[in-house]
């Protein structure tokens, strides 16, 4: 049995990738894909695919390649995205909303079972069939619909306690949009979405080719 724990996070953070690769490779009506043919498509080498595979089992067939609708299967398996996940969202404002608005949740699994806020003009309003409660409500909640992931799209300075709350009430996972770090205890786990980090990455890259093509320019007038 393979354990999930010695594979390294770059590895697990491809598997999505080649998920939605699979998904379209069977939209198109593709039974089977050679490593080579995955990699053109993918501009990650065939030794990588195979490499990264291989950490679960390889799955492929010499000559034969990848059978795509058994490997899309078992991709789905190992992230989990085969069984439902109960989820909440802390926080109805825009960010929270666009989150429940997103119909591809459902289709990987996950349901949001409710939303919580505390401004009180949001309170009883439902988006896409969740209903916003008030944070009192969160506790009792959570048990009643066994929910195991919440998602934190709330100011940072709130997000501390919430967090704490949300741990003592059972959650297993944290989905953080807040802009700070969660102590947690090691049995929970927490993904941090930092929107505005993800952006000045991107400044850097732009920035950075466009001071790559300004100076190969002034190399050729000079």
């Amino acid at each position: 049995m393979t354990d999930y724990k010695q594979i390294s996070k770059a590895v697990i953070s491809r598997l999505p990738r080649y998920y939605r690769y699979l998904g379209e490779l069977m939209e198109e009506g593709i039974e089977r894909i050679s490593s080579n043919e995955l990699s053109a498509r993918m501009k990650v080498t065939a030794s990588q695919i195979r490499q990264d595979l291989n950490n679960f089992g390889g799955f492929g067939q010499q000559g034969y390649g990848y059978n795509v609708k058994y490997l899309y299967a078992e991709i789905a398996r190992i992230l989990g995205i085969d069984r439902q996940h109960n989820l909440i969202i802390i926080g109805a404002g825009n960010l929270g909303q666009a989150i429940a608005n997103y119909t591809n949740f459902e289709k990987r699994g996950f349901i949001i079972k409710g939303m919580f806020d505390i401004n009180p003009r949001l309170i009883g309003l439902v988006v896409r069939g969740a209903k916003i409660r008030g944070i009192d409500d969160l506790e009792q909640f959570i048990v009643e619909n066994e929910v195991q992931i919440a998602a934190l799209t709330i100011p940072k300075s709130k997000a501390p306690e919430i967090a704490d709350r949300l741990v003592k009430a059972g959650i297993k996972a944290i989905w953080n949009f807040a802009h700070t770090d969660l102590s947690v205890p090691d049995d929970v786990v927490v993904e941090n979405v930092h929107l505005s980090e993800s952006l000045m990455r991107l400044s850097y890259r732009v920035c950075s080719m466009q001071d790559e093509r300004e100076r190969r320019e002034k190399e050729q007038l000079s």
